[in-house]
């Protein structure tokens, strides 16, 4: 049986980052759009991983093209397949206006499911196709930032609408070298894990309101401060409410205030006209 939504509502919000398209959604994807309606989440951008996961996630968004944009892109986990016929595929797919963004693209170090000179390939091609589409890109990077930051200021100067570190989970002085280049930073409920996440909620003031986006990286990253904890592990949009309400109390801002400023400058970058009535 499924959870009632919540009466409680949100400021506007928007979600830069769901995976709606994992199989986990398959049952009940329409609810939990009606549920993330219900808490005042206005627009939400699947991400696309790989070419097949660009593709679902472009026929849940013609489903609901007033709801929903996507990105398309390459992971690094995924950039063994990145030939170049499915660059040709994703570049197409880009091009299209429902595509806010490049990627989920960039490096990860941590597991190395791609080779590593593959990784940076498949991430420099990705990045040259957002110069050339005009287009911002959404990005990845775990335990691979000496090689990541170079890479991304050799394209900077090109990347005309910038971009977002999505899920950003470094130290302080990463931070500051995305900041110094202009990029978004994304949050997730990482920041709501009491083991692994107060670095982050500590760095959280350091982030100007200008440049924090929030997301949910559904169905992963559960809140583990959800109270009562969820029976399931899956995460929704439903509980970006969880990471908003995080960030206010971390940075002593109000929850409207955060919730505007974030909705504002994911309308900013990825250049979203959202109905927020």
């Amino acid at each position: 049986m499924f959870e009632a939504a919540s009466p409680d509502k949100s400021p506007p919000l928007i979600d830069i980052g769901a995976n709606l398209g994992h199989e986990s959604f398959e049952q009940d994807l329409e609810f939990v759009m009606q549920r993330a309606r219900n808490i005042g989440i206005v627009h939400m951008i699947v991400t696309g991983t790989s070419l097949p996961a660009t593709l679902r996630a472009l026929a849940i968004v013609e489903r609901h093209p007033d709801y929903l944009s996507l990105t398309a892109g390459v992971h690094p986990h995924e950039a063994s397949t990145c030939s170049t016929e499915v660059l040709t595929q994703i570049r197409e797919l880009a091009g299209m206006e429902k595509v806010v963004a490049l990627g989920e693209t960039g490096l990860d170090f941590n597991r190395d499911y791609s080779p590593r000179p593959i990784q940076e390939e498949a991430f420099q091609q990705q990045l040259q196709l957002a110069c050339e589409l005009n287009k911002p890109v959404f990005l990845h990077q775990r335990d691979a930032h000496s090689r990541f930051l170079p890479i991304l200021k050799g394209f900077r100067d090109q990347l005309v609408h910038g971009g977002v570190v999505h899920c950003f989970t470094g130290e302080k002085a990463e931070l500051y070298d995305y900041l110094d280049l202009d990029m978004y930073i994304g949050i997730t409920g990482w920041v709501c894990d009491e083991r692994r996440g107060q670095h982050l909620l500590e760095m959280l003031s350091d982030i100007p309101p200008n440049r924090l986006l929030l997301e949910t990286d559904a169905p992963y990253l559960l809140p583990r401060s959800l109270r009562p904890r969820p029976k399931s592990r899956r995460n929704e949009p439903f509980y970006l409410s969880e990471v908003l309400h995080t960030v206010a109390a971390a940075t002593g801002r109000s929850a409207i205030d955060v919730a505007h400023t974030s909705t504002a400058n994911a309308q900013r970058l990825f250049r979203l006209k959202v109905d927020q009535s």
